[in-house]
């Protein structure tokens, strides 16, 4: 499923748990999952209506009332947790963004961090239940208007601050973000954080089939020309029509990162280890991040049941600290595997078949390979000798 997120007034945490129980998600149902997991809160919703439009207003009532929790505390309470693997993974994710940002600001090492507001059960319970929900619903991609920041101050913890808070800027950090004429603040850390850990493709609305939307209520006046609710839509990809018999259409999952401070030995060992792994393909492309860093985007191409795989060996065989992931549709050309006889003897091979029906025989790199190093031969010698008989014998 894909989840479009409409951030024209925002994103915080209960807005977006808010909309996920509008698209389908029960109450009671977060709460079963939840309870084991955290204690001291319960979960009610209400219908509001902001400028006419239906939306679910979320409240998490509290009766643990501590605020201030270290992230280890969180973090080790997440690792601890009975969750779905991927549902633990974007938690933590989720409250590494916040770590990171917050050390960064109060100059402190990440593991004596002291969260405050966002220490809280309502964060935890918006964060955790938030990615509960996704896997409730099934979502696998993830995209986004670009997030909008108000402006003016607000107080908190730490006193009276401005608009976007720091640790909002710091976390949205690489993302896409625009103006607004919102006089206070629209997107909180926990919202933020939310945004950067589903990392979704930014712009319009992607080709889908719109199944069910979802609003959900922010608590406060912005002052903007626009209701404060947040929109999400949820659909399946739209189908993607053969062009013909020989042109086929599938959908694979697309994961990127890009690393700046790794070694060309070790990258190409991550590659080896990722193909091993079920990758349909990897590429390296050279990028430049902030501060204009040369790096590398690593992009890799699988099946849906190799996601988390592969993922997890980029998280922990590069230095990168998150993995971007969308659904992708593509039209193939029809292939099926073939053994050719040759001069240099037997060689296995792809059979391609073209959109106007000619056929078209690719061999394998591993055998043209073999067969060079059997005839002492260049490798691009027995590889035009391969193609030229095999292309000429099918012919």
């Amino acid at each position: 499923m894909i989840l479009y997120l409409d951030m024209t007034a925002g994103i915080a945490g209960d807005m977006f748990l808010g909309a996920l129980v509008d698209l389908g998600v029960p109450v009671e149902w977060l709460k079963e999952k939840l309870s084991p997991v955290l204690d001291g809160f319960d979960l009610r919703t209400e219908i509001v209506f902001r400028q006419h439009l239906r939306a679910v207003n979320l409240f998490v009532d509290v009766t643990d009332h501590v605020t201030h929790r270290h992230y280890t505390t969180i973090r080790q309470m997440i690792e601890s947790a009975d969750l779905p693997e991927t549902v633990r993974a974007n938690a933590l994710t989720a409250f590494k963004h916040i770590a990171l940002a917050e050390s960064r600001i109060h100059g402190k090492d990440i593991e004596t961090v002291h969260f405050h507001e966002i220490g809280g059960i309502d964060s935890l319970v918006d964060i955790i239940g938030g990615f509960l929900a996704l896997d409730y619903l099934g979502v696998e991609q993830v995209a986004a208007t670009p997030v909008p920041l108000g402006s003016g101050t607000i107080q908190c913890a730490h006193g009276t601050i401005p608009v976007p808070v720091p640790a909002t800027v710091a976390i949205l950090k690489g993302l896409e973000v625009t103006g607004s004429d919102a006089k206070t603040e629209i997107v909180t850390p926990t919202g933020a954080s939310i945004v950067a850990t589903l990392a979704p493709q930014f712009g319009a609305m992607p080709n889908m089939q719109i199944e069910k939307v979802g609003y959900g209520a922010g608590k406060r006046d912005t002052g903007a020309s626009v209701p404060n609710l947040l929109r999400l839509v949820l659909g399946s990809p739209a189908a993607v029509k053969n062009s013909g018999e020989n042109i086929l259409s599938d959908q694979v999952h697309v994961l990127y990162s890009n690393v700046d401070d790794m070694s060309p030995e070790s990258l190409g060992f991550v590659m080896d280890r990722l193909m091993d792994k079920g990758a349909l393909d990897v590429s390296f492309t050279p990028a430049f991040m902030k501060k204009n860093r040369p790096a590398t985007r690593i992009e890799v191409i699988c099946r849906k049941d190799q996601l988390q795989t592969l993922a997890t060996i980029l998280l922990s065989e590069t230095t990168t600290i998150g993995v971007r992931y969308h659904l992708c549709d593509r039209m193939i050309l029809r292939r099926e595997p073939v053994m050719v006889e040759t001069s240099l003897g037997r060689v296995n091979a792809k059979k391609i078949t073209t959109p106007d029906g000619r056929p078209r025989i690719i061999p394998e790199y591993d055998d043209c390979k073999r067969k060079a190093q059997e005839h002492k031969l260049p490798f691009y010698q027995v590889y035009e000798r391969i193609l030229a008989e095999s292309n000429s014998l099918d012919r």
